[in-house]
């Protein structure tokens, strides 16, 4: 499979795991390295102390001895002393004389063993070119590793008297016992890390990826034709934040041009209907001059027709000005304002059957009385409530925690009063002189008619509306009308 391929998810998880296990890796290689070494240093300074306290040790027995001190008495002098050295410090004491031949040992046949009979010749060169005559063999048998020591012993005027050689064994036991504990301990740290390592690697990945993806629904759900949500992230890293700032400019972008389009649409729509109007009304008007004209020219009192010609006359004038009468209704209809049907009614009912249509359940009404009676058009009372109670939806956005929308109906004296308030986003201070003008909105689709045919209604009813609205905290519509 092809890294390229994987999405960006897998890839963070597997770079940590990755990470985590080279760090495990490389501390492990360390960890042995500085083993190794200490190891080394440990075995070195070791010999070398013991290597100090029998030279110490040797010195005292040639203080103290009877024998003349000089190379050849040397296996006189320590006949019985060397055993006891050898066996305080546990280890074996070779001397030779400064020809690198055997003088004294602390085994117990050394004659049998031809390789500790005489030194070899380049190791004796080794010593006496040394600044200060010592030199250590170092090799490996049988998997185990030796130190061999040469250096030279002194009588009390500081002349070499002969060569010591204490061969020394490093037992790693120990320290590979403590070696192996440690990566054990280590091993053990190191998968408990990788858990949490894996258990990280996935939270983080998918924190990552789900601001991504986030952004990626956003821009699929992108549309020009509604209103579209910003990205709000709390907190994200910089290039994150810069992609949703990207974003969020790009959405206010599109929903100028969104607004823009549909206000060219809106005028566009309205230039046609009023040519059409025009067009249609002019139809009629055309043949009401003509018939005005011929009629002002051919009158004649003392004709004795001049009833039939009124007549005549009337009837095509009627007929034009019902055709005129019709395409008035016809627009009318269209614009959704019927004529009026006044009737006494019970308004607490009317806006509880205005409300039913809706589904929302954060609609609330409530009415300090169950019976308010005035006289309305019923049809034109429910339009007046739906449509403010669709804005108010409106106006809330989808991602609102505690929506809410109150209908009250109220009654003072002669005056009933609807209010209906939402918590939504209220309106700006720029919009709000132009909240009830004709083909205004500010949303992407409508005509902008609702509010100005709903202050049309009520202002026909001698009533008044007014608003009251905070951006952010929501917005309030009073309706006030008469009763009779």
């Amino acid at each position: 499979m092809r890294l390229n391929k994987l999405s960006l998810r897998v890839r963070i998880f597997f770079a940590m795991i990755v990470l985590v296990l080279i760090a495990s890796i490389l501390i492990a290689g360390v960890t042995i390295y500085q083993y190794n070494e200490e190891a080394r240093d440990y075995h070195k300074d070791r010999l070398e102390r013991k290597e100090k306290a029998i030279i110490s040790d040797i010195h005292y027995v040639i203080r103290k001895t009877s024998y003349e001190v000089v190379t050849e008495k040397i296996p006189l002098i320590f006949k019985d002393e060397i055993y006891r050295i050898a066996d305080i410090h546990s280890l074996r004491i070779y001397m030779y004389d400064l020809d690198g031949t055997l003088l004294k040992s602390s085994k117990d046949s050394f004659a049998k063993d031809p390789k500790t009979q005489c030194i070899d010749t380049n190791i004796l060169n080794e010593i006496s070119n040394s600044a200060d005559h010592r030199y250590v063999e170092k090799n490996q048998k049988n998997g185990e590793t030796f130190q061999s020591a040469y250096t030279y012993i002194y009588d009390s005027k500081s002349k070499p008297l002969a060569i010591l050689n204490l061969p020394y064994l490093e037992n790693d036991d120990f320290l590979n016992k403590e070696l192996n504990e440690f990566l054990e301990r280590l091993g053990y740290a190191y998968l408990f890390m990788m858990l949490i390592a894996v258990i990280l690697a996935l939270l983080l990945s998918k924190y990552i990826t789900r601001t991504l993806k986030t952004i990626a629904d956003k821009i699929n759900e992108t549309r020009l034709e509604k209103r579209n949500k910003k990205i709000d992230i709390a907190s994200s890293s910089e290039e994150i934040s810069t992609l949703i700032n990207s974003y969020n400019s790009m959405i206010d972008e599109l929903e100028e041009s969104a607004v823009k389009l549909a206000t060219s649409e809106r005028e566009q729509a309205w230039r046609e209907m009023a040519k059409q109007v025009a067009h249609e009304i002019k139809n009629p008007l055309t043949p009401m001059r003509l018939s005005v004209q011929s009629f002002q020219r051919k009158f004649n009192p003392e004709d004795e027709n001049i009833h039939q010609k009124v007549d005549e006359y009337s009837q095509t004038l009627i007929q034009q000005i019902d055709t005129m009468s019709s395409i008035a209704s016809a627009f009318s209809n269209f614009a959704k304002m019927p004529a009026q049907q006044n009737e006494t009614l019970n308004v607490t009912n009317i806006v509880k059957l205005g409300l039913d249509i809706f589904s929302e359940d954060y609609i609330v009404f409530s009415s300090e009385d169950e019976e308010i009676m005035a006289n309305f058009d019923r049809t034109q009372l429910i339009r007046v409530v739906t449509n403010l109670v669709k804005n108010g939806i409106q106006a809330i956005p989808e991602e609102k925690e505690n929506p809410r929308i109150e209908v009250k109906v109220t009654s003072e004296n002669d005056m009933v009063n609807i209010t209906v308030e939402d918590n939504g986003l209220g309106i700006s201070e720029e919009n709000k002189p132009m909240i009830f003008e004709p083909k205004f909105t500010t949303k992407t689709s409508g005509m902008g008619l609702g509010l100005a045919m709903v202050k049309n209604i009520v202002e026909t009813y001698k009533g008044n509306i007014t608003f009251t609205s905070q951006q952010g905290i929501g917005t309030t519509f009073s309706v006030t009308f008469p009763k009779l």
